[in-house]
């Protein structure tokens, strides 16, 4: 049974960082396959960070391109998101996602959800 865990998510104040974290469990994932999205309240959820198919770059929205980095660590099968220089916009439920085969794109096709952790920002 595949499992995503998130963890990490809080209160933080504007102009601060927190790290989230997504355990993988059940199976492994090609490095393109997993992505971080997030949902506000009455918004759509969105791609927030993913790697591309080589893995060798990254994907962010303009909304948050140099304050939040994607990383991976393979070998313990676990995805990272730093988050810096936090705004009160970036207030929203934090889901880890993964596909089986192909690469994260959008919302629509996701195989694996996280349950989700909440990230609030103060100003």
């Amino acid at each position: 049974q595949v499992q995503l865990v998130e963890s990490g998510g809080g209160l933080a104040q504007a102009g601060g960082s927190l790290t989230l974290s997504c355990a993988a469990s059940g199976r492994t994932f090609s490095s393109c396959a997993m992505g971080w999205f997030r949902q506000a309240p009455g918004k759509e959820r969105e791609l927030v960070a993913a790697f591309t198919w080589s893995a060798r770059s990254t994907y962010y929205p303009d909304s948050v391109k140099g304050r939040f980095t994607i990383s991976r660590d393979n070998a313990k099968n676990t995805m990272y998101l730093q988050m810096n220089s936090l705004k009160p916009e970036d207030s929203a439920v934090y889901y880890c996602a993964a596909r089986s085969v192909a690469c994260i794109s959008d919302a629509l096709h996701v195989d694996y959800w996280g349950q989700g952790t909440q990230v609030t920002v103060s100003s």
